[in-house]
């Protein structure tokens, strides 16, 4: 092991098996070896994120024997939301969660992390592939907050949002497209706010599923604001509509 790397075909399977929380794996493309395909298949079995890469890669990351193989220890532990949702309701609480969709800044991440745990989020919602790396970095911006909020990391979140909707969770986008703004929509029932990746948005098929599709209004030639700026706004709009009217 080495900071939070772990190498090594047998080491990875028995951090594994302890159920140390495995952020990714790294995997050299081509491995062969019946330890690694029982490794592989552990890393399916627990919807652990694997890249297969060259193996010149592997050898950059570490200098040690690697056997093909890293793995990268997360810092926090990630929950599934179908386990969290139930535990809300039976809390008699209002549910509010915040699904983001390929975030990948890493301070953007630990930002927006800090104003959900501010804002009362029940938990944050990400995508297994496509998300921050959920690091010492993302822990330190975020000022602790993402060990006291839940992460969920969701294999597909198409089918997370109907997974919500059917438990009774509104799915509110937020798109500079929208002709809606913010203001002119309930923030006080039971919601989900779904937020883009920096550069791309939201994913055209997640727009589609959502309930409404809002936008904050921009009074300047500004095309867009920072995600987690973005974020700061809209939640805090839902505590003013739950809080303060």
């Amino acid at each position: 092991m080495k900071g939070n790397k772990i190498y090594g075909i047998n080491p990875v399977s028995e951090a594994i098996e302890s159920g140390k929380t495995i952020d990714k794996m790294m995997v050299q493309k081509g491995l062969k070896g019946d330890s690694a395909q029982v490794l592989l298949k552990k890393a399916r079995d627990l919807n652990i994120p694997t890249q297969y890469v060259p193996v010149q890669k592997l050898n950059r990351l570490m200098s040690g024997n690697h056997q093909g193989v890293i793995a990268f220890l997360s810092p926090i532990d990630f929950y599934s939301i179908e386990n969290v949702l139930p535990s809300i309701y039976e809390q008699g609480k209002n549910p509010l969660f915040l699904i983001l969709d390929r975030v990948s800044d890493v301070r953007n991440f630990g930002a927006i992390a800090r104003t959900a745990q501010c804002c009362g989020v029940d938990a944050i919602i990400i995508p297994e592939k496509g998300a921050a790396a959920i690091n010492e970095d993302a822990v330190k911006t975020s000022a602790g907050a993402l060990f006291k909020i839940p992460v969920c990391r969701e294999r597909n979140l198409a089918k997370t949002i109907e997974f919500l909707q059917l438990s009774g969770i509104q799915v509110i986008a937020s798109s500079e497209k929208s002709e809606k703004n913010i203001y002119q929509t309930d923030l006080g029932k039971p919601l989900a706010l779904l937020m883009g990746n920096e550069g791309e948005g939201i994913a055209p098929e997640l727009i589609k599923k959502s309930d409404e599709v809002v936008h904050l209004p921009i009074l300047s030639d500004m095309d867009s604001l920072n995600v987690s700026v973005a974020c700061g706004a809209l939640l805090y709009e839902c505590i003013r509509q739950r809080n303060f009217t």
